[in-house]
């Protein structure tokens, strides 16, 4: 019988075979939770060691409640869904898997800007509504020479600025976090000020962190800043845009388009203003996804919690401040 209980909150895909197989090797099991919901988690947590989390909350109140937690794992690069000042406070670590999904959001991205640009959205929809005229979705642009502008530089950033290079696209960036993004490629784009960007921009992708910084970084102003034949693509998180200002800007010409993955809160009823533009395309958070990415994101999930119950280094912690308190020091080696 396994001598140590994972708590799985949610998940996307059809089952957690791989992180069932992956934490057997441990001696763990995996105990998952019929729902998301905070009092589910509180009562489960208690027979946890472990937290694998995707979209649910991670409250102060769940962690507190996991008295035998050891580690709080992420499927993914953001973890603004844990309270990692809390785990951080209660000596938890708290992983997650970077560098996962690049390749996929990136394409993503392009797919809205394609899609954005030779209108497919609404064409799509006229036909089906019995219009075959070229007129509906006049006017459109190629996209070569266009500007792209990135908003956050980081792996996915960077790649996108590769692939739109492949289309003969300009692009400029700024990056509201230099100091956590260590450019990997040179030539790909320039880097510019913010309000630069966003004036010079015809499409403007957002690929930064959802910090205190960073929410609603996209506002009225911003938007109203914008060229009104811009588009605005966000594959990163919904709390960087204000939908309030957003649905105005599209109404009211201020931008001509935009397509989001992701909303806040993350899923608007079907009757939304939002989702009564033509000029808006949207996606159920689905950027993130591919039969490889998610294979990967199990593996490498599981993996870093696996290694945290076995008494190893995970390959990723947020809070990597936990690993010089007694607890963790034998992790790294610096036992006294």
């Amino acid at each position: 019988m396994a001598k140590k209980t994972v708590l799985v909150t949610d998940f996307t895909w059809p089952a957690p075979d791989i992180e069932a197989a992956v934490l057997a090797e441990v001696d763990a099991k995996l105990l998952l939770a019929p729902s998301s919901d905070e009092s589910d988690l509180i009562e489960l947590v208690t027979q946890a060691d472990a937290i694998l989390t995707c979209f649910a909350q991670v409250t102060e109140s769940v962690i507190r409640a996991g008295e035998k937690l050891q580690v709080v794992g992420r499927y993914g690069i953001g973890v603004d869904n844990i309270d990692v000042a809390t785990a951080t406070a209660l000596d938890i670590p708290v992983t997650y898997v970077p560098a996962y999904c690049v390749d996929e959001v990136a394409e993503h991205t392009l797919g809205f800007i394609l899609a954005l640009a030779r209108k497919i959205s609404l064409y799509d929809r006229a036909v089906r509504q019995g219009s075959w005229n070229l007129k509906d979705g006049l006017p459109m642009h190629r996209v070569r020479g266009r500007t792209l502008g990135l908003v956050g530089f980081g792996r996915i950033g960077q790649m996108v600025a590769e692939k739109a290079r492949g289309f003969s696209m300009n692009v400029i960036y700024y990056d509201p976090n230099p100091s956590l993004n260590a450019v990997m490629a040179t030539g790909l784009a320039s880097e510019v000020s913010l309000e630069k960007l966003i004036t010079e921009s015809d499409f403007v992708s957002l690929h930064a962190p959802l910090t205190e910084g960073t929410r609603m970084l996209v506002n009225a102003d911003f938007m109203h800043a914008m060229k009104s034949t811009a588009c605005l693509v966000n594959c990163a998180r919904g709390g960087l845009v204000d939908h309030d200002a957003l649905l105005t800007a599209l109404r009211e010409g201020d931008i001509a388009g935009a397509a989001l993955d992701v909303f806040d809160p993350e899923q608007l009823s079907p009757d939304h203003p939002l989702l009564q533009l033509n000029n808006l395309i949207a996606t159920p958070h689905v950027a993130f996804y591919s039969a490889e990415s998610v294979a990967e994101l199990q593996r490498r999930a599981s993996t870093n919690v696996a290694a945290i119950l076995a008494g190893r280094l995970p390959e990723a912690i947020i809070n990597p401040e936990v690993l010089e308190r007694p607890r963790w020091r034998h992790l790294t080696g610096s036992v006294e």
